[in-house]
């Protein structure tokens, strides 16, 4: 610590990282390192130079470390887009990388603030979040105030709780508030390293595989629950109120919905109210706002919409890379084209074999492939056999400008646009769920213009969407993530568990 004269204005260090997945156990392709490279592994400043001024945890983390004059050290910040477990070795090289960092500089450090997720599974552990917290543990001791920011959808687990004393969580769905996440999990570390308080974590848990509405906070009981929570945080003692609605894609034993609070004092109080919020989560466990439809139903609708004032959005639930969904359903599109439904777009259908082979083309040739349903027909469908045009050929670079992702670059890998039948389909190499308008926008097709555009995502697409919809309808294709938790074969979570068990009582 540095001291400035006789005011005795400290200087603290702190370490911090971004590392996060959330891992659909049902997924049978493994997230190994080469996958975070794929979306994204920043070492040091070069992390700090491309999410350090955006809507991330790490910018908020900078935001306080500037204010409060702290002398950063960034370890790296690296995410994977959902898929099956994380390997041994990425988890060991990322996270190795942030416990190896905390030994070489635990002499000097006053704080670790990390970015994870809080549903990270690997080859050798449910709960990736409290091993790389017990490996940091058993390097700076249990005195060293860790602080850690979560995704609304973590399945957050004991050891979590007590092993890291500050937990902050997204109270956003669509997610918009990461950066705010990050000053307020910075803003009690410092209060922390400064002495004035000792926090730790309570945690309250229900049995169920998640929230019944995966936590919407834009209508619902969660705007309810969400306004309480920031209420409650104004309370002498409280520090952050956290709502996790879980992950159900994961099947691990600690899985479901949880309130946390990170509080001083009185814990039998704080406790009560957590408790309160989670009976609520319990009571209104049948109370489902969405209504998913079929594909036929869905394409039915579509062929009856006109195109008043925006276009018809169809978002597929059930086959979002964002939850783990391979992205290559395809039993939606065919609806679409046995309808005869035109003017319309489509993405992404994730197929890297076909993006290859229409990159051995040119624009305008017409080529026949076998489109999708590779990974595992069992779940939304098989390949397509299609004829279609080429409008485009790219490889895939982007860069967002919505409210929750502006700013931000990614790829899809080599992608194309094959135009069958009316329908502008995206042809991608990498999954990620559509949340922006410029993964359409940047391959030269506006969803805003068009009359139906059929999605591939869960929730998030609607920050960057409704704006510009006419309608918006969600279907169930029998994908992977599919909202209907009945039909993925579960075997490791405790029973009885809802809605698997729907008559249960506790």
């Amino acid at each position: 610590m540095e001291y400035a004269n006789k005011g005795f204005i400290m200087s603290y260090r702190v370490l911090t990282a971004e590392f996060s997945h959330e891992t659909n156990t049902f997924n049978k392709n493994p997230t190994g390192y080469e996958a975070f490279k794929r979306y994204f592994v920043y070492f040091g400043d070069d992390a700090i130079k491309e999410r350090g001024q955006v809507n991330t945890e790490l910018a908020g983390f900078c935001d306080c470390a500037r204010d409060f004059g702290w002398k950063q050290t960034h370890v790296l910040s690296a995410a994977a887009e959902p898929a099956g477990a994380v390997t041994r070795d990425a988890f060991d090289r990322l996270g190795g990388a942030i416990v190896k960092a905390a030994g070489q500089h635990r002499e000097k450090l006053d704080g670790i603030l990390l970015a994870l997720h809080g549903a990270m599974v690997t080859e050798f552990c449910e709960d990736g979040e409290g091993e790389l917290l017990e490996r940091l543990r058993a390097v700076v001791g249990p005195d060293m105030p860790i602080a850690i920011v979560l995704d609304h959808h973590g399945n957050v687990t004991r050891k979590m709780c007590e092993l890291a004393n500050i937990i902050v969580s997204y109270k956003t769905y669509p997610h918009l508030d990461m950066r705010e996440c990050g000053r307020h999990a910075s803003a009690i570390l410092h209060r922390t390293m400064k002495g004035e308080i000792r926090p730790r974590t309570l945690r309250v848990h229900r049995p169920m595989l998640e929230e019944v509405n995966c936590g919407r906070t834009d209508v619902g009981p969660m705007v309810d629950r969400i306004a309480k929570s920031i209420a409650y945080e104004k309370e002498p003692g409280v520090f952050a109120v956290s709502i996790n609605t879980g992950f159900a894609e994961a099947d691990i034993r600690e899985i479901g919905p949880t309130v946390t609070i990170t509080y001083e004092g009185n814990e039998a109080k704080h406790r009560a109210f957590a408790e309160a919020i989670a009976d609520d989560i319990w009571q209104k466990r049948f109370e489902v706002l969405n209504s998913y439809i079929s594909v036929e139903e869905a394409a039915d609708f579509a062929k009856a919409y006109g195109r008043g004032a925006g276009p018809l959005i169809i978002a597929d639930y059930a086959d979002n890379p964002g939850g783990g969904g391979y992205g290559d359903s395809t039993n939606l599109l065919k609806a679409l084209m046995d309808a005869g439904i035109t003017d319309a777009a489509f993405g992404p259908m994730v197929d890297a074999e076909t993006a290859k082979k229409l990159h051995g083309h040119t624009v305008g040739d017409r080529v026949q492939v076998k489109l999708g349903g590779k990974f595992d027909p069992r779940f939304g469908g098989g390949p397509l056999e299609i004829e279609g045009e080429i409008c485009l050929i790219s490889n895939g670079s982007y860069t967002c400008d919505g409210e929750m992702q502006g700013g931000l670059n990614f790829s899809w890998g080599q992608t194309a646009v094959l135009r069958v039948k009316g329908i502008d389909i995206l042809v991608v190499s990498e999954p990620a769920q559509i949340l922006d308008l410029q993964q359409f926008r940047a391959f030269g097709i506006d969803p805003a213009a068009k009359t139906v555009v059929g999605l591939k995502s869960m929730q998030h697409f609607r920050a960057a969407f409704e704006p510009i919809a006419g309608k918006v309808i969600v279907c169930d294709s029998g994908a992977l993530t599919t909202p209907n938790w009945e039909k993925l074969p579960y075997q490791n979570v405790p029973r009885p568990i809802f809605p698997l068990d729907r008559d249960m009582r506790i």
